[in-house]
């Protein structure tokens, strides 16, 4: 089993920036590749970046790129988004999910997902 939670969101203004921070515990991090996803309101569940368990491949949606940076730090059990010149079409709750084996833009492919965190983009 894997827990984890999500620091970092909040409000921030367009063209500002925030680092979203997750925390894994319950299975050694290392093995695990990591994503982030979010979900606005009435919309669906949208994958923004994900990393393997290396760090070695990155993935990003194309609203995303240029913009926001995923890392991890195994020695910490964490993963960030980086998330630079937000807009107000960004705010979401961002949710960070695990899975064993390689990377997925494809949230159903994550066996673990964390609460949740808000980010409003104010314009």
């Amino acid at each position: 089993q894997v827990q984890l939670v999500e620091f970092g969101g909040g409000l921030v203004q367009a063209g500002g920036s925030l680092r979203l921070s997750c925390a894994a515990s319950g299975r050694t991090f290392s093995t695990l590749s990591m994503g982030w996803f979010r979900q606005a309101p009435g919309k669906e569940r949208e994958s923004v970046a994900a990393i393997s368990w290396s760090g070695g491949s990155t993935y990003y949606a194309d609203s995303v790129k240029g913009r926001f940076t995923i890392s991890n730090d195994n020695a910490k059990n964490t993963v960030y988004l980086q998330m630079n010149s937000l807009k107000p079409e960004d705010t979401a709750v961002y949710y960070c999910a695990a899975k064993i084996g390689g990377a997925s833009m494809n949230p159903v492919n994550y066996n673990y997902w964390g609460q949740g965190t808000q980010v409003t983009v104010s314009s």
